[in-house]
């Protein structure tokens, strides 16, 4: 009997030293508890169509050269400025943070400015532009919704030109002329809500020359004007709003 009880104390014995040994195995062959996956953040996507209004303030740099029966005899430059209002409409494409794409901008103008003329103080002409387009391709960078880019291309401007007399008022010419030139800008816009931004945009066009024939125009102090050659550069700021049609955040990533 005491041999047995002597025999089951020693099993017992070896019994938990084996579990004490098994128990930090075990404990090691337990499953890490995986991290909670990563938020998905929406990103904002600037490809699609749009389209948008615009409004602000434009100025033109001109000068006239009037040619008469002497010569061309310079009438002087003048700044003239005025309210634009318009709008646009365009595609983008958005690939990682660059974004190209094409507009086309149209608004209308009055930007004009009367001065007694150079040749002759009994005269005055009036340089009106009353139409301005933009068709620009863009190039820019994307930080989520904002947006920073650059943009130029072909510019078209509608302009009057007319000379009347000081004294009765009376018309003594008018031309009405279109006249193409180059276009170039920088803009900034924000995408405040799902397809809806709100931006900033400075255009800088240069307009070269252009010339206009008169039927031997006789002004009061006795000149006869044939004709003009016009030059014009124009500045503009404009405000913008944009709708543009697709989804709101189609790209998505992780945010840790």
């Amino acid at each position: 009997m005491r041999k047995l009880l002597i025999a089951g104390g020693s099993i017992a014995g070896l019994s938990l030293a084996a579990l004490g040994l098994a128990a930090p195995a075990s404990a090691a062959d337990m499953a890490v508890k995986a991290p909670p996956p990563a938020p998905m953040v929406a990103i904002y996507n600037w490809s699609g169509f749009y389209i948008g209004a615009n409004g602000g303030w434009g100025q033109s740099h001109g000068c006239v050269d009037f040619v008469t029966l002497a010569g061309t005899v310079a009438g002087g430059c003048a700044d003239r400025s005025g309210g634009l209002v318009g709008g646009q409409i365009g595609y983008r494409w958005q690939t990682n943070q660059f974004v190209f794409g094409l507009e086309a901008q149209g608004d209308w103008a009055d930007i004009k400015n009367t001065r007694v003329s150079l040749i002759d103080p009994f005269i005055s002409t009036t340089g009106k532009t009353d139409g301005i387009g933009l068709f620009t391709g863009q190039l820019g960078w994307a930080w989520n919704a904002s947006l920073f880019y650059v943009k130029g291309g072909a510019a078209v401007t509608h302009n009057r030109f007319d000379i009347f007399n000081n004294v009765t008022g009376v018309g003594l010419a008018s031309a009405g002329h279109t006249r193409w030139g180059g276009a170039l800008g920088v803009g900034w816009e924000y995408g405040f809500a799902p397809n809806w931004s709100f931006g900033v945009e400075y255009d800088h066009l240069w307009m070269g020359h252009d010339n206009a024939t008169f039927a031997g125009v006789v002004t009061p102090g006795g000149v006869t004007v044939l004709g003009d050659r016009l030059s014009q550069d124009v500045d503009m700021i404009t405000l913008r709003l944009n709708y543009r049609f697709g989804g709101f955040a189609a790209p998505v990533t992780a945010r840790y």
